[in-house]
């Protein structure tokens, strides 16, 4: 039975999508396009890590545009997590680094937290990046 109904929403699936890749579709002045996956370039799983760890990683952000693009300010979801930006003014298909340090101090189990970077594209003036945990004593 639970064949018979992944077959059906498989079909349904082609049906509705069609059997070709998915092109992103290209914005103007984007930094990230599309809907947010956690394979995606904004999303970083940092495994397991030990309780009180400092952990550091960079993400890339690329103006894909064909203006240049401002970057207003990066804020975090919390305390436990401080953001960088390298260069807040970044030309047609320039890009910079985001460098993110997380502490895990007094977690457990897993967490997430976000970084928010606010532009001036009109397309997407918000730009949410994630990084996800697995605490461990």
């Amino acid at each position: 039975m639970l064949n018979i109904c992944l077959a059906v929403l498989l079909l349904f699936s082609l049906f509705q999508y069609g059997c070709y890749p998915q092109q992103r579709k290209r914005v103007s002045n984007s930094i990230i396009q599309g809907v947010l996956l956690e394979d995606d370039r904004n999303f970083k799983d940092l495994g397991q890590v030990r309780e009180g760890e400092l952990v550091k990683i960079s993400f890339v952000i690329l103006n894909e545009g064909d203006r240049a693009l401002k970057i207003k300010e990066v804020n975090t979801s919390c305390g436990c997590t401080v953001a960088e930006i390298g260069n807040k003014i970044l030309g047609p298909w320039e890009s910079t680094n985001l460098d993110v340090v997380f502490n895990a101090k007094g977690y457990s189990g897993q967490v997430k937290q976000f970084i928010y970077v606010s532009t001036d594209s009109l397309d997407m003036p918000t730009i949410k990046f994630i990084i996800k945990a697995d605490i461990i004593k």
